[in-house]
């Protein structure tokens, strides 16, 4: 039996991973990468130890952290999941553990180790990688593709998309018919010139609650304060989760800011009884709250509360206003940063258009779609790479048959 031709367009974590669940004996397959490397972004994740995925190992709690396409993966996880990516990886050689926010890495700490997994499975298959080719045109003839890079024509019988989400690579899907959700970022930090947060880079809150209620949004978590302004999960979540109506206000909001994360009631609770405990001490040796010293003067001087001043002297409207700077603390972010390497965009590929049972698209026969040119995204934590892992394992199943 001759083997088909498959042409895979893009060799990021989707079409390598594809690639290497491919049956050899029945394909010839061919990867084409417009930059010099592989797998770049791979490489870069998760500071260079490379976040795989997330140990959340029930599909429909999966989902949840999926902004778009939420719905759509539930099948998806069905069929392939973090425990599913796991085993794959450890198959071979390279153990992974899982990390105490259930963050799933290698155990060598290197991406390199992930990367080289899926290059050694796919040259051992003998198909070929050819980076620097950059597509220019694909054109559908009656059974066949042509794929034209700056470098030569390639004929496909079977054509599996899976470029990321640059927008030259979804124009050529538009031109085959596809409509294209337009691409906004998520995950990004906040930037914020704000006195409560001036020269405190690197101070860390364990549980903040960040509201917008401009958009009636809530998310805690972990939290940054960075040279401009605010990052950390419970940033980020919001991002994600809120990343086109931030796009329609040009990111500029205002957010609430409840650094402890405590109800403000049970805050003031903490200090009374402090009070009482200590009433010789002076309110800036205090140590109240779970934050560094720096930041509880920084709110004693937001408060416009003496250092010295001894604790049982603090007055009502003082201690309000402490509370207020602590759990209250209304600011105006004026803008976005991108997340590290973590580049992710909201939008891509209309989601109606794919066959989530095979991610083949409906509207063009044998032409198959993964990874962040479809419009699904997630928030930060390796939900993005598993995604990409999924979505490829369907592929490679489908036409393995």
């Amino acid at each position: 039996m001759e083997k088909k031709q498959i042409i895979i367009i893009g060799g990021g974590a989707a079409g390598f991973f594809c690639a290497a669940n491919l049956d050899e004996t029945k394909f010839i397959v061919t990867i084409l990468e417009q930059n010099s490397d592989v797998l770049q972004k791979v490489k870069i994740s998760g500071g260079g130890r490379c976040n795989v995925a997330h140990a959340c190992f029930d599909p429909r709690e999966l989902v949840n952290f999926y902004p778009r396409g939420n719905k759509e993966l539930l099948s998806v996880f069905h069929k392939f999941q973090p425990g599913d990516t796991m085993e794959w990886f450890e198959n071979r050689n390279v153990p992974l553990k899982i990390e105490a926010d259930n963050r799933i890495f290698p155990e060598s700490n290197s991406s390199q180790t992930v990367i080289n997994a899926m290059v050694n499975e796919v040259q051992k298959k003998g198909f070929e990688v050819r980076t620097k080719s950059v597509v220019l045109d694909i054109e559908k003839n009656e059974n066949q593709y042509l794929v034209t890079t700056n470098t030569e024509k390639y004929a496909a019988d079977y054509v599996i998309f899976t470029t990321g989400s640059s927008p030259k690579s979804l124009k050529l899907l538009q031109n085959l018919g596809h409509k294209i959700v337009d691409l906004v970022p998520s995950l990004f930090t906040f930037n914020i010139k704000n006195e409560t947060l001036k020269d405190l880079m690197g101070t860390s809150f364990a549980n903040a609650e960040v509201s917008i209620p401009q958009l009636k949004m809530e998310e805690s978590g972990p939290m940054l304060i960075t040279h401009w302004g605010l990052s950390g999960p419970a940033i980020l979540k919001i991002s994600a989760w809120k990343a086109r109506e931030l796009a329609d206000l040009k990111y500029k909001f205002e957010i609430v800011v409840n650094f402890l994360g405590l109800e403000k009631e049970t805050a003031e609770e903490i200090i009374v009884n402090f009070k009482k405990e200590n009433p010789k001490k002076n309110i800036g040796s205090s140590k109240i709250f779970d934050i560094t010293t720096r930041f509880w003067h920084r709110i004693l001087w937001l408060s416009k509360i003496d250092l010295n001043k001894n604790i049982s002297q603090i007055s009502g409207p003082e201690m309000a206003k402490i509370l207020e700077n602590l759990c209250e603390n209304k600011m105006q972010v004026t803008g976005k940063s991108t997340y590290k390497d973590e580049f992710v965009a909201a939008g891509g590929v209309e989601l109606k258009e794919i066959n989530f049972k095979t991610m083949e698209s409906k509207i063009l026969p044998n032409f198959f779609i993964a990874g962040e040119v479809l419009n699904i995204d997630a928030v930060t934590g390796g939900f993005n790479f598993q995604a990409c892992w999924s979505e490829s394992w369907l592929i490679s199943k489908a036409l393995n048959l």
